[in-house]
């Protein structure tokens, strides 16, 4: 019979349970206790929603506290040495330390998981890393699942990717010199699943979608045949791209099991059937572990018949990933029209796709045929709704030139016409745009939407905010201010609100990283732009100083990427079309006085296909978007982006082709490493690099930023470089907030007053 299963589940709750408990724990308004308690019901709650749904078995090992990669660490007693912490004690406050950081110690590096918006704490390599054992997290886990009476399938991150995603700190020539340790450590972990009872292990390894070298590669045949020893039965798991090019390896490997990811890459499941190994499972990822629409049941299910006239009882079905990607439970969206609804699946009806096409393949397609029918019926309502297409956007779309892409002069030019508007001082301090968001604020939106409070009581509250924030800027003494954003839920969803095109959910949240959640839009049509978004806010904010204001927008490629997407035309083309809605906003904050404008692209490297065969033409249309909603200012506009937590440097020369006249980027948990490749590539325009780490409530002290400024002067011309905090303030609190920007302030004008005697002293001997 053919096997349903999930890669993973979302742990966060459907009301975010998860997230609440964690935030009351550091505050230490609850136990370790209690917030054990609350993940305890949230697993069981998600392992009954997988058994009822039908799968035959339920994941085990997918919960994590903050993140998987932490908690593989962990597991293995693999956590940086630097903490100091007793490997197999390790308690709940430890393990948030190493992911948040206190005074005493800076937090874990994080960066993006693959080409997703999910979050994960960077590993930390060093010649005295050990795997010797950590916690027992996930054999309690087990045990928890099997005292409720559920067939238990253990996952676990695999050795290579979890030696890939680490960074060396010290002591290593190479990630693969650790492979001696890591080994017997997955070694011991597997023997003592198989002593628990557990007859299947998924071990995920993703890095075989990427462009790995020989010396990888052949770690692969070297750590599978060590690991297939008196072990339970071993399903590799791959996803986000094809391994086809990997048959032969995947072929060669002593494992009972592989995964695909069928929906990123369907093309791969010819090449990697043909001579596939006798008895070996597929379990093929049909559905779509990333994305929100609903199925195409019945054209799966053709596709699936010969497959499963090759492999019979071998054939497994699963989403094409973890589903941590996408929201809990469609049955709380109570505020969707029924036409929409019907078009979506969140990771309960995932479970209920998968089922469906397992049930169909074994011969019961009559208890099924209700879903199908259910499945062709909204397949058939979305192809032919007016509501999807809108001429206008796409007349206006065919009309774009090169012209449209260009800004009037080169940043040579336009430098010092923004120069003489402006003038700056040298190392300008500003913020990347958010300021914190209380639950006052927070309430207030919350009593808007319901209704309970007027327009004019909103708009004088949000606009007594945008005043606070001005006021402590200005006693701060920063330079370029910004209105520190009250008005905005999130720095997508608020855009999404206001384009046509773009679709709404109550509950549907998706983790990003520890307690941080977002609830992306879905666009489900053309977009456009039907009255300006920003523009009074900003105009009231200017109103308020003297000091230059940036205007704050979501770029087009990140409106992309942090939205569920439509699937039934390009990417490319939505995120033109995005592109042309802001160019409009851009226009209209120019024309109302505002000479800064920003428009953040967090998400600009995370929508790199991960093989680089296929860089370019993604980079190049990216690139023509952000480009083509920013060219339409004159010279002396000066146009700001933000980008964070991602590596650059493979992408530099695309992102010098953007033409923003300043970039500010993360660099404080990288020690300004991620600033190396800047200046190598001797990046023309001005720079901002982060000089202290917003997701740590750790205020860092002046001489620490004077030292990151001093390093970034070694790689900066000084007349280039900004000063400016890793990202928005928005999940911090007031009192840090203050306390952080008053120490960056000073930094900047220690620096400037070190330049100044350097002058003098230069002045004075020649």
């Amino acid at each position: 019979m053919t096997i349903a299963h999930t890669l993973g589940f979302p742990r966060i709750g459907a009301q975010r349970e998860l997230k609440f408990a964690q935030e009351s724990f550091w505050r230490g308004d609850i136990t370790e206790a209690t917030l054990r308690e609350t993940g305890s019901d949230l697993r069981a709650r998600h392992w009954g929603l997988q058994k009822q749904a039908g799968l035959d078995f339920v994941s085990v090992g997918d919960f994590a506290w903050y993140d998987q990669v932490l908690n593989t660490l962990a597991l293995l007693g693999a956590l940086p040495r630097r903490f100091g912490f007793d490997a197999k004690q390790l308690t709940l406050a430890d393990y948030y330390l190493a992911a948040r950081g206190n005074p005493q110690h800076f937090a874990m590096e994080m960066t993006k998981w693959f080409d997703t918006n999910y979050h994960y704490l960077v590993p930390e390599w060093t010649a005295d890393t050990s795997f010797d054992g950590g916690t027992d997290w996930l054999f309690e886990e087990l045990a928890q699942a099997q005292s409720l009476g559920h067939a238990a399938k253990a996952t676990l991150i695999g050795p290579l990717t979890l030696l890939y995603l680490g960074k060396i700190k010290s002591g290593l020539t190479h990630k693969l010199d650790l492979l001696p340790r890591i080994i017997p450590a997955y070694q011991r972990l597997l023997a003592r699943l198989q002593e628990q009872g557990v007859e299947w292990v998924q071990i995920d390894e993703p890095i075989l979608a990427l462009d790995l070298d020989n010396a990888w590669l052949d770690a692969f045949i070297l750590s599978y045949n060590a690991l297939a020893q008196n072990t339970p039965k071993v399903l590799l798991s791959t996803y986000f791209e094809s391994v086809q090019e990997r048959t032969a390896l995947l072929h060669a490997l002593p494992i009972t099991g592989l995964h695909l990811d069928l929906v990123r890459a369907p093309q791969q499941l010819r090449t990697l059937l043909a001579n596939w190994p006798q008895g070996r499972v597929l379990s093929a990822g049909v559905i779509d572990g990333r994305n929100i629409w609903r199925a195409d049941l019945s054209s799966l299910l053709a596709d699936l018949h010969a497959v499963h006239a090759q492999l019979g009882d071998n054939l497994w079905l699963a989403p094409s990933c973890s589903l941590l990607h996408v929201p809990v439970d469609l049955a709380t969206e109570t505020a969707i029209d029924a036409e929409t609804l019907s078009w979506l699946a969140f990771a309960t009806q995932k479970l209920d796709e998968v089922v469906a096409l397992k049930q169909a393949l074994n011969g019961n397609a009559d208890k099924v045929a209700h879903q199908f029918t259910a499945a062709d019926q909204a397949i058939a309502s979305r192809r032919k709704s007016v509501r999807i297409h809108n001429p206008i956007v796409q007349k206006r779309l065919a009309a774009i030139t090169e012209q449209d892409v260009t800004r009037h002069n080169a940043f040579k030019q336009r430098i010092g016409q923004q120069q003489q508007r402006f003038a700056l001082p040298l190392f300008p301090t500003t913020s990347i745009g958010s300021f914190p968001q209380t639950r006052t604020i927070r309430q207030a939106r919350a009593t808007y939407k319901r209704g309970d409070l007027s327009h004019l009581e909103y708009l004088e509250a949000m606009r007594a905010e945008i005043r606070l924030v001005v006021e402590q800027q200005e006693k701060l003494d920063i330079d370029v201010l910004v209105h520190g954003e009250p008005e905005r839920n999130d720095m997508v969803e608020y855009f999404g609100e206001q384009l046509w095109g773009y679709g709404f959910t109550l509950n549907g949240w998706v983790q990003s990283y520890g307690s941080r959640c977002v609830k992306p839009p879905f666009i489900y049509g053309d977009v456009y732009r039907p009255e300006a978004m920003t523009v009074s806010w900003s105009e009231y904010a200017q109103r308020l100083t003297s000091k230059p204001m940036k205007g704050m927008l979501t770029g087009p490629v990140t409106m992309l990427q942090w939205s569920f997407v439509r699937d039934d035309q390009p990417r490319s083309t939505t995120a033109l079309q995005i592109a042309l809605a802001l160019r409009d906003e851009v226009a209209d904050l120019e024309k109302a006085g505002i000479g800064m404008i920003q428009i953040d692209e967090p998400a600009f490297r995370e929508g790199l296909p991960l093989k680089q065969q296929d860089w370019s033409a993604y980079l190049d249309w990216a690139v023509r978007a952000f480009k083509l909603s920013s060219a339409v200012v004159r010279d002396d506009t000066q146009i700001h982006t933000h980008m964070c937590y991602s590596e650059f440097n493979d992408i530099l020369p695309w992102i010098a082709a953007m033409d923003a006249d300043v970039i500010t980027i993360e660099t404080s948990r990288s020690d300004m490493e991620l600033l190396d490749g800047f200046g190598e590539f001797a990046y023309p325009n001005d720079i901002g690099p982060g000089v202290y780490d917003i997701h740590s409530p750790r205020v860092p002290k002046v001489s620490e930023m004077q030292r990151l400024l001093q390093k970034a002067r070694s790689v900066l011309p000084d007349a280039r470089l900004w000063v400016n905090p890793d990202c928005g303030l928005k999940t911090r609190d007031w009192p840090e907030t203050i306390a952080a920007l008053e120490n960056m302030v000073q930094a900047a004008k220690l620096l400037r007053a070190t330049v100044a005697v350097d002058d003098e002293e230069h002045q004075d001997c020649c």
